[in-house]
């Protein structure tokens, strides 16, 4: 299925040329496309353009919210999407002083397999167009008023590079000054680590902030947790983030969510310190928000802090991210499962 959330504005300005059209009329149609309009909504695009579109296979509503749960914690957003094939996908609008920030998938489900994640309990069940992926800020945007979403992180269902024309076409669109004109600095990139993949990111030209999820300072305990730790070792990891750096001068963050009694010891932290030593880079610690599916626990409070104070110790860069949305099924992947679960209706 094609969506008009696909197009760049070049090749909309391709299709209005094609329709017979001024070249202005580009400007006119990108600018609805980019505001979820539908083509009803579309009140200065000529008729025979609209039908020219359809005619294309071009439909108006790449997806659309069908529920939204609210924190009464931290006034975090959760919303449920319905795609035109009846696949269901979440993302999580979370709030900061600074603005606010979306959080969006880029996959229906994943082929990773992370043994922390809920996303990959279903495998992988497709790649989301780009469409697909730009439609969920449109959507939100559409439900609480343009500009809502100032920021924008590919850490929702799916690996980002596992998808990655739709992603990298994505980012053009998500950050045209004529669209959503959203800073390319306000977007982050999180992968587990498909390294040629991050190197061909950087040498193609885009730059947005590469969050790599690491949660191992070395392969036994990575491969125990992550499946694609078989396919990339943690140095070869490391070195594909460092030639990001250099590349494109970004700092990249590492994400390490802490996992009871598996890499939360202080050795591990002494270990993650060794392998970051001299590289510009920060670490995200994440106290690990449990999926029941997986068996596997979060580290205490306590020893998170301890963690922390250790890797500071050691001159990491390092914070704690706030867990946010606890009472919403915040981890990635839960609402849709208890969504599919429930058989579309709760």
């Amino acid at each position: 299925m094609r969506f008009l959330q696909d197009l760049t504005y070049e090749e909309v300005e391709k299709t209005v040329l094609d329709c017979g059209m001024p070249k202005y009329r580009a400007g006119q149609l990108f600018s609805w496309i980019t505001r979820g309009a539908k083509y009803g909504e579309m009140s200065n695009i000529p008729q025979s353009l609209k039908d020219f579109l359809v005619s294309q296979g071009y439909n108006d509503e790449p997806v659309r919210i069908i529920r939204t749960l609210e924190s009464k914690l931290d006034g975090t957003v959760k919303f449920l999407y319905a795609l035109q094939d009846n696949n269901v996908i979440e993302g999580v609008l979370m709030k900061y002083k600074y603005g606010n920030t979306l959080c969006v998938s880029t996959q229906v489900g994943c082929r990773m397999n992370c043994a922390f994640c809920a996303s990959g309990l279903d495998g992988l069940v497709r790649n989301l167009a780009s469409g697909e992926i730009l439609g969920q800020i449109i959507a939100v945007n559409g439900t609480y008023g343009a500009g809502t979403v100032g920021n924008v992180v590919l850490m929702g269902s799916g690996e980002p590079l596992d998808n990655y024309d739709n992603t990298v076409k994505f980012l053009t669109n998500v950050s045209d000054p004529r669209g959503l004109n959203i800073s390319k600095r306000g977007v982050s990139l999180s992968t587990c680590g498909l390294c040629d993949k991050m190197r061909l990111l950087c040498d193609q030209g885009y730059t947005p902030t590469l969050t790599v999820s690491l949660h191992a300072p070395n392969d036994e305990i990575r491969k125990k947790i992550m499946p694609i730790a078989v396919r990339y070792s943690v140095s070869e990891v490391v070195d594909a983030a460092k030639y990001y750096f250099n590349v494109t001068g970004r700092r990249v963050i590492f994400e390490y969510s802490l996992i009871k009694g598996v890499n939360d010891s202080m050795d591990c932290a002494k270990e993650l310190a060794r392998l970051i030593k001299g590289f510009p880079c920060h670490v995200n610690l994440i106290a690990l928000n449990s999926v029941k599916e997986r068996g596997l626990a979060g580290t205490l409070k306590e020893q998170v802090e301890q963690f922390r104070a250790c890797l500071e110790k050691l001159n990491v860069s390092v914070t704690l991210r706030r867990s946010m949305g606890a009472d919403i099924d915040g981890a990635c992947g839960q609402l849709r499962r208890k969504f599919i679960k429930a058989g579309g209706g709760e």
